[in-house]
Parts: structure tokens; sequence; C-alpha cells
């Protein structure tokens, strides 16, 4: 049984009901109160966020803490989530240790705000009696039991279950690869080193916000990659957040946030308190090095053109379709309304990887000046851009063994839950290139985690 400095306790719960009675806006300061020492029973028991994990994981089916009229079952950790810039709601995340964690849980609570009280790196106890952890999109929290899944603990039952402790400790971020993400890692608070935005969303005449887009939804999902090996995760940004409007950074460095799994549960992604938490002082970017043709072009005749409108096979068209991982996913021709286009996604394939190169045929390019490339896009299901356009003249047929040149074509961005538009990518000026030159759509997929659907269309190019 629990017992606390009762007069203190007293207080803090006076003191609070004055500052949430006085609060009329979404402006909030840390109420001024004191926080006596956690006091517990001798006979209570105090277990690791592993070992209340691993009451799931024995059976893996939600489990209830059952009162126990000798004792009570308490947890403690580390607050990592904050609802302050709106990122997270009604939801504290908390782990075992303030550095080096090994475990992390979410506790549902029907309370807003919580930042007020529960702020980042505050030291609590979960009175787990009457709690029920359940998996919830993949991620493991701890509520009220509500048949096979949990809902939120009551504010009138807070103060019962949440216990404050004095300590507000400094939380280091576990540094961490994206290679590394595991279950284990869930609910932690984690840093990614050298990381940018694709460039995609962040450079040209409209960067992209964390999440005011018109094809955002509930949240703004964007691509951050890291700069020594191309590995990518999205970063989750919801669209409730006071700080959705703002442009991403273009720059690179390194970002903290929490880890844990889409609305889905199809893939990891990482979730921010704040803009702050992006450290992207580096303005030294590593995108590829472009192909980059600098004289006049446009204006030009067509020279070659596919719009898939009446289109056989891969082969008898000219157009070579390979996948190089050796895996299922493939181009194929699909068509709705009417409209015939080339399709790929890796969703749902089971293919860990699948690299597949779509080839065009050969297109004379000594007999024209100014050419230039145009295809239409549409970007569906966008869990990141994994597309890319390249040029080569001394291809013969096996993708790995030419050599390819990278345009500059920025692949549009899809919503993340639906189907995108048909936007018209270039024209890219590819004046500068000679001789015989095909131009490959390289896809790199991933099941689950880099699945884009695209749909392409209308590959033009031009020259005088």
């Amino acid at each position: 049984m629990k017992t606390l400095k009762l007069n203190k306790l007293a207080l803090l719960l006076i003191g609070l009901l004055v500052f949430t009675a006085c609060v009329e806006d979404d402006e909030y300061d840390l109420p001024n109160i004191s926080v006596g020492e956690v006091e517990l029973d001798p006979n209570d028991q105090v277990i690791d966020i592993d070992a209340v994990l691993g009451f799931f994981n024995q059976e893996g089916e939600a489990y209830t803490f059952e009162d126990n009229p000798n004792f009570d079952i308490y947890t403690s950790g580390y607050v990592i989530s904050s609802d302050e810039g709106g990122n997270f709601f009604e939801e504290l995340v908390i782990q075992d240790k303030a550095e080096n964690p090994t475990a992390g849980i979410v506790v549902q609570i029907d309370t807003n705000p919580l930042f007020t009280l529960y702020e980042f790196g505050r030291k609590v106890f979960i009175k787990l009696d009457g709690l029920t952890i359940a998996e919830d999109n993949g991620v493991l929290q701890l509520g009220k039991a509500a048949g096979n899944s949990i809902e939120k603990i009551a504010n009138s039952q807070r103060t019962e279950h949440i216990i404050l402790d004095p300590e507000v400790a400094t939380i280091v971020p576990l540094d961490v690869e994206i290679s590394d993400f595991s279950n284990d890692l869930e609910n932690l608070f984690i840093r990614l080193n050298d990381m940018q935005f694709n460039r995609n969303d962040v450079l040209g005449d409209n960067p992209l916000t964390f999440a005011a887009e018109d094809t955002d939804e509930f949240d703004g999902e964007r691509t951050v990659e890291n700069c020594a090996n191309g590995t990518t995760v999205i970063m989750s940004t919801s669209t409730f957040s006071d700080f959705k409007g703002l442009t991403l950074p273009a720059n690179r460095g390194s970002i903290s946030a929490v880890l844990t799994r889409d609305f889905f549960d199809d893939f990891y992604t990482i979730v921010v308190n704040s803009p702050e938490d992006i450290n992207f002082d580096n303005e030294n970017r590593c995108d590829p090095d472009f192909l980059e043709c600098t004289g006049p072009s446009g204006g030009g005749s067509v020279i070659f053109e596919e719009d898939f409108e009446g289109f056989g096979t891969y082969d008898s068209e000219g157009w070579d379709n390979i996948n190089i991982s050796g895996t299922s996913t493939d181009w194929f021709i699909s068509s709705f309304s009417g409209n015939f286009y080339s399709r790929i996604s890796a969703f749902s394939s089971g293919n860990a990887e699948a690299n597949v190169w779509l080839v065009t045929p050969p297109i004379d390019m000594d007999s024209t000046t100014g050419e230039e490339l145009t295809f239409d896009i549409q970007a569906n299901f966008d869990t990141g851009t994994n597309l890319s356009v390249w040029v080569s003249t001394d291809y013969a047929g096996d993708p790995t063994t030419a050599t390819w040149s990278l345009l500059d074509a920025t692949i549009p961005v899809g919503p993340a839950s639906t189907f995108g538009n048909f936007e018209t990518v270039g024209p890219v000026n590819i004046s500068c290139v000679d001789g015989n030159a095909v131009f490959g759509f390289y896809y790199e997929g991933s099941d689950p985690s880099a699945t884009t659907r695209y749909h392409l269309d209308n590959v033009v190019v031009t020259g005088n």
C-alpha cells in the first residue's frame, strides 16, 4: 500500500485545480509546485518496465494487473514525451532510465494537457493495479481494460495511478542506426545522426511543411534519410501540432525523437516533441551528384514518347523490366478509368529487398539538340520517396554493369493512406547527353518499410 507526504499532496492537488480553472487558451506555464518524496509501503513491489512488457509478451494478449489486498505493484520511469507542441495527445511515453534506456511504454490518460505536470524528464511511478497492458497499433500501452483492447485512464483516476517523483532528469537520447530498429527500441527517446530530409521535400520553390499540406489528413509523414548509408525512416507529425505549418529544415544533422509505429502498424516511425529536437546545423547536404546540362533546352518536337496505351509486353515494346534483387516485385501495366500506365509497389510482397529497373528503348540523341525529358508520376500510399531516374549511354541489357547518371528529377510525394494525383515531372534538361541513350526508372523497395506505389505515364523526350 502506498503513502505519500499527504500535506504536500493536498497542496499539489489544490494548486492544480486552481491552475486548470484559470487557463483560458492553449498558453500554459508549468505550475510552481512542490513534489514530495514517494513513500511506498514495505510490502509494495516495484518492477521494471521490461517486466511489465513481459506480462504481455508471455501470452501475446492483453494482461490485467489485478488488485491485491496485501500489496500494490508499481513500475517507474522517466517521461520522454511532451504534448506542449501538440504532437502527442492524452498519452505519456516513459522509459526506464534517463540514459541508456532498455524499455519504454505508453500510458494512455484522458487528460489534456499533460506537460504542465508530467514534464519531459520527470520521474513517475505507475500503480499497475487495475491497469491493463495491451498492444495498440503495434505498440505496447497501459490503460483500462476495454474488451480485448484498452481505453484511457480517466482523469479522476489519474493521481491514483500516476505518482510524481521529485526527480526531473536530463534525458540523454540513445544513439542508434535505422538498421537497429526493433521492438526492443519502441517507446525510447533515440537520436539519429547525420540525417537530412529528402531533397524532394525541402529543396525547390515549394518546400514542404511539417504537416500542413493538402495531402496531410491526420499526420504529415516526411522521409528522413541517413547520409552515411542511405537508409530512411518516416517522421510523423500530427496535423493538430502547433508547428505543423513550419517549413522543414533543409540542412543536415541529428534528430531526437520517440520511436514508434505508424497508425496501421506497417512500419517504424519517429515522433518529435518539437522542432527543437531537430538539430540540423550542417549546411552541406549529402545529395547525390546529378547530371548537369547547362546548355539551352526546350521548344523542340517529340523524338520519343510512351503513354502505355495499347502497350504489349515490356520486351515486345523494347523496354526492360529487371528486378536486380532476385525477388518477385516488378513493374506491370495497369489502368484506371480507361487510362493505362506502368505500376510498381513492394506492398505486401514479403520482399525485404525489391530493387527494380524499368528501362526505355534506346533513343538517338545525336540528331537533335536542346533535349528535355518529362513524365507523369502518381505517388500513392507514400512511405517515402524510393523512385529515381537515371540515364545511360552504355547500357547493354544489364543495369548493374551500365554507367548511370542521376537526373535531377523531383519525384512527387503522395498521401500516406490513399491515392495521389498524377503530376508532371520536368522538363529535365538532358541536352548534354549524346549517343544512344536509355532512361532508367529505378525503384528501391522493401516490404514493409519502402512500399510507395508509383504509377508512371506519358514518358516524353523532345529535341530540336
